[in-house]
């Protein structure tokens, strides 16, 4: 029976070598490895049936024949006995044990096919060893494995097995969390649905909620998205039993506004006709009464009214439900925001009342953006609620957190630009220029007064004398007008004497330039500018405001004044081009001197006003006459030099932004040359190597913003139109010499120059589906890729023997040259040649070289042993030299 039993054993094996030979994934022989996995299981559980008391002896065979089989030299034996083991263990029951000797085996087995070359075997290795982990113990072997696997294996596929196969675990969390930033999306994907399925939310941090619901819902592919809308937002809410408030609650809204938004946006989509409703419940006339509102609800009811009226007509019956009339909800914003506390200076210590009142601004947010969802089609409440706004914005208790979006929703709501602008100035000029009426008590009359009342009494007493003369003359008529005239005169004295002993009134107009007061109206005016038509231009009202409110802030004290200054100037430049020259030296003046938050504000302006206008703009213009023709000549030759310093200077200045220790003003600056660049306003082959070195600098590896925004920008810049490309040929040769040349201290010299090489070989092939200049005959003639073999081959010949020949010669194999003969293909066949003569020769040189430093060698140790009397054996030395 054993002799049966080996035989059986060693036939079985026999035969399992022909389908371990096959590495492709054959139908039939993948259903020859399922057999030999269910059969060997099956015996096992047979043997258990029959009270069998040792180990599998069938079983242990196999387990044993795969396990010497895994270092074999073909790779199709290691993918099936890794495959194998997998699939033995997967088989086995949930019960099932094996020995500890066992257990070890096959960890150290499936360890060293963890390194396998061959990414299928690894795929293999990761499956097999999901049973034998243990992500309860910290020590676990496979889970360490795992960890490493998991962020250094440079396949996907070997990154998605360790993701499906690893167990949660507080230690292995974070790492199946990285795998949401991983490049591959399929890898993405995956980790998403373990996150979904396997985690609870509570097993998360708040960072690492928003964290993971702000890369999804933003991730460059729609399957991602789909992912975490689906299965990762939909199981958190299943966790919080549908309530979408507890969810926001556990997301920190306050912080994370974006994220919540898209949160919310999210789970609109599904059940929408029962959206309305969920929020009704809070209502009391359509509103969510003081002291009911959350910052929860709140931002709730606020992205519910936004979708519904993105929906049109479809949403506007839901949107009646969740909104009152105008009117009522200005009065209802009006009411909430009076009763916002302020804090006094004593309390500014109290995080209590701080957070509270942090809290109030941000319902106060979502309300005044509600706003917006308002019917203001009726003219009566289209008026209350502009007037509401105008009430609400000069509240002393309004903070200047709100003011932008006050100003924002007021000037929505007024269309009229001149009534704009109107509106802005009296607001400006209400809060900044102050009448105050100071009462002087006058003692002593003032002199004209005093001067016209004497006159009145000689009036009165000369009056008095005729009166007195008419009656004795019995000339009754002229005594009757006399007695009226003496009752003007009277009247007249008592208006004089009160006039006199009145207080005399002074208006005296003091101008407010505390920091709060500034901040709140430059605000309001980068509002009105964010506005305006860029056609409007600066009309003398705005040119008046600029003058006494924007200029005066640039030179305040205060930094967040000086910053908003610095935006409404560069907001008012864009309006007109004679006000953007004017202005223009003083931001490059604060890029270079202020602090770093306003440096990044002048420095966006600077650039915007440049993308607008263009850099020729900026040129000096000479407006005087020419005197002499001499003299005119002399002038001419002059001007060229003299703005082409003027446009250089500033081309300096902004590129020394570029090597700036501020990281966001380095991204500022590469943001605003690259779109300069990309619409035309520069051609720079210099610019564009700096680019490129600057997105390879291992100092801005963490700048994701900075290598997002180029990575972007190089192939778009290149396939728009072939001056593009040609820029990218200039570059080409710059780049490489100063990676060449990079100090031992220079970051650049760990940029590996082969994989930039390669890049820009990719960035100047032929695109005409994309391409602008499709249609050009040019395009059929030659290539870029021709020019560039060109120059890599004239700058091969210049230093022959320069380590760095290997880079270049490696690139030319990258080229795709065009077919046919032309002047350019001819001169580079010339060039090949003279590359192959020239290495050919020192190729000889190098030989010769060689032998006769081998001939030395050998004279050398036949000298030591006969020296040293045969130290050396006659045979090590022949062999040595042979």
């Amino acid at each position: 029976m054993a002799k049966d039993k080996s035989g059986f054993q060693e036939e079985f094996a026999n035969l399992l070598k022909y389908p371990m030979i096959v590495y492709r994934r054959e139908p039939a022989v993948e259903r020859v490895i399922e057999f030999v996995a269910k059969f060997t299981t099956s015996l096992e559980q047979v043997d258990e049936e029959n009270d069998d008391q040792e180990e599998g002896p069938f079983m242990s065979f196999i387990f044993n024949f795969l396990l010497e089989s895994h270092e074999a030299c073909s790779h199709s034996v290691r993918f099936r006995a890794c495959q194998l083991i997998n699939k033995l263990l997967v088989s086995m029951a949930e019960n099932a044990q094996i020995d500890d000797e066992l257990y070890d085996r096959i960890y150290e087995a499936m360890l060293i096919r963890l390194k396998d070359k061959f990414p299928n075997v690894r795929i293999q290795a990761v499956l097999a060893m999901a049973r034998l982990q243990d992500p309860s113990d910290n020590d676990c072997p496979v889970i360490n494995a795992y960890m490493h696997l998991i962020e250094c294996d440079t396949n996907p596929e070997v990154r998605r097995a360790v993701l499906s196969c690893i167990g949660p675990s507080a230690k292995t969390l974070p790492k199946i969390i990285g795998r949401t930033m991983d490049v591959k999306e399929n890898v993405r994907k995956l980790a998403y649905q373990i996150l979904a399925e396997k985690i609870h939310i509570k097993a998360f941090s708040i960072a690492q909620r928003v964290k993971l619901l702000e890369q999804g819902l933003n991730d460059r592919s729609d399957a991602v998205k789909e992912i975490v809308q689906k299965k990762l937002l939909q199981a958190w809410l299943h966790s919080m039993e549908g309530n979408v408030l507890d969810l926001l609650h556990r997301l920190d809204v306050e912080n994370c506004v974006d994220v919540a938004v898209s949160v919310l946006n999210a789970t609109f989509w599904t059940g929408t006709e029962q959206l309305p409703y969920k929020i009704v419940s809070l209502f009391f006339r359509k509103v969510i009464s003081a002291e009911n509102l959350t910052c929860e609800n709140a931002l709730y009811w606020r992205c519910l009214c936004q979708f519904m009226k993105s929906k049109g007509d479809e949403g506007e019956e839901a949107l009646e439900k969740l909104l009152p009339e105008a009117a009522i909800y200005a009065a209802y914003l009006l009411r909430y925001l009076k009763n916002l506390p302020v804090l006094m200076e004593s309390q500014r210590v109290n995080f209590e009342r701080i957070e509270e009142l942090m809290k109030n601004e941000f319902i106060s947010q979502q309300l005044i953006i509600l706003v917006g969802c308002l019917d203001t089609s009726e003219e009566g409440g289209r008026k209350w609620l502009l007037s509401m706004l105008q009430e609400i914005l000069v509240l002393p208790n309004t903070p200047n957190s709100l003011v932008a979006l006050l100003i924002e929703q007021l000037l929505l709501i007024q269309k009229d630009e001149d009534r704009r602008i109107r509106l802005v100035r009296e607001y400006i000029l209400g809060n900044i220029i102050i009448v105050r009426c100071n009462f002087v008590f006058i003692n002593i009359r003032r002199s004209n007064t005093s001067h016209f009342l004497a006159d009145v009494k000689v009036q009165l007493i000369e009056a008095k004398q005729a009166l007195e003369e008419s009656i004795a003359c019995q000339d009754f008529t002229r005594a009757s007008e006399l007695k009226k005239n003496i009752e003007e005169l009277e009247n007249r004295k008592m208006e004089l004497v009160k006039e006199a002993e009145q207080p005399e009134i002074k208006e005296v107009r003091i101008e407010k330039d505390d920091p709060e007061t500034m901040l709140k109206c430059l605000t309001i005016c980068c509002g009105l500018l964010k506005q305006m038509a860029i056609t409007k231009g600066i009309n003398s009202t705005m040119n008046g405001i600029a003058e006494s409110l924007i200029l005066p802030g640039i030179a305040n004290i205060n930094p967040a004044v000086r910053n908003m200054a610095v935006l409404c100037l560069g907001s008012s430049a864009l309006q007109n081009k004679e006000f953007a020259v004017q202005h223009l030296p003083l931001l490059l003046q604060i890029a270079q001197l202020d602090e770093a938050k306003v440096k990044i504000s002048a420095l966006e302006a600077v650039f915007d006003i440049l993308q607008v206008f263009g850099i020729e703009a900026f040129k000096p213009r000479n407006d005087k006459l020419q005197e002499t023709p001499k003299e005119g000549v002399e002038e001419e030759s002059k001007e060229p030099e003299v703005e082409t310093d003027t446009v250089n200077s500033i081309l300096t200045l902004l590129t020394g932004y570029l090597d700036s220790e501020t990281t966001d003003l380095r991204t500022v600056a590469a943001e605003g040359l690259a779109k300069m660049l990309f619409a035309g306003r520069l051609v720079s082959p210099k610019l564009l190597s700096r680019l490129i070195l600057l997105w390879y600098n291992p100092v801005t590896e963490e700048d994701t913003r900075l290598r997002h925004c180029l990575g972007v920008f190089f192939p778009l810049y290149a396939y728009a139109k072939r001056t593009n490309q040609e820029c990218f040929l200039e570059a080409f040769l710059p780049t490489l010499r100063t990676l060449f040349y990079a100090p031992a201290s220079s970051p650049l010299a760990d940029v590996n120059a082969v994989n930039v090489a390669e890049l820009l070989v990719d960035l100047m092939r032929s695109n005409p589906v994309n391409s602008q200049d499709k249609q050009i005959q040019d395009y059929q003639e030659f290539t870029l890729h021709d020019s560039l073999a060109v120059k890599i081959c004239m700058e091969v010949l210049k230093d022959p023997n320069s380590p760095d020949i290997r880079t270049l010669v490696k690139t030319l194999s990258c080229l795709e040259l065009s077919v046919g003969t032309s002047p350019c293909t001819q001169h580079l066949r010339i060039l090949l040649d003279q590359i192959i003569e020239v290495r050919l020769f020192h190729f000889v040189f190098y030989v010769k070289s060689a032998i006769s430093n081998a001939r030395i060698i050998i004279l050398l140790l036949m000298s030591l042993h006969w020296s040293w009397g045969g130290f050396f054996s006659s045979g090590v030395v022949c062999n040595t030299c042979i």
